[in-house]
């Protein structure tokens, strides 16, 4: 699936995963197994697991931790896909 496409069909969609004080460790696995079944997957950045990073950041290593890739992040909130 390419970026414009998840985009389109994220944008429909509530999101099925939020990072929450946590961290990035707890969740990691939810979206892996999320993911598997193809459709994109949006995550929300709650305040409490920002602390002194940017949503960018934590998006970034949520993706490296859960074996996705990032497709693009909209204010506190990201777009996945799996990384084939």
């Amino acid at each position: 699936m390419d970026d414009e496409q998840a985009r389109r069909e994220a944008h429909e969609t509530d999101a099925t995963v939020r990072v929450g004080k946590k961290g990035i460790e707890a969740v990691a696995d939810e979206l892996a197994d999320q993911l598997a079944d193809d459709e994109p997957r949006k995550v929300k950045f709650l305040r409490a697991a920002r602390g002194g990073t940017t949503t960018e950041e934590l998006a970034e290593e949520l993706a490296e931790a859960a074996g996705a890739r990032l497709v693009e992040t909209r204010g506190h909130t990201a777009v996945y896909v799996r990384d084939r």
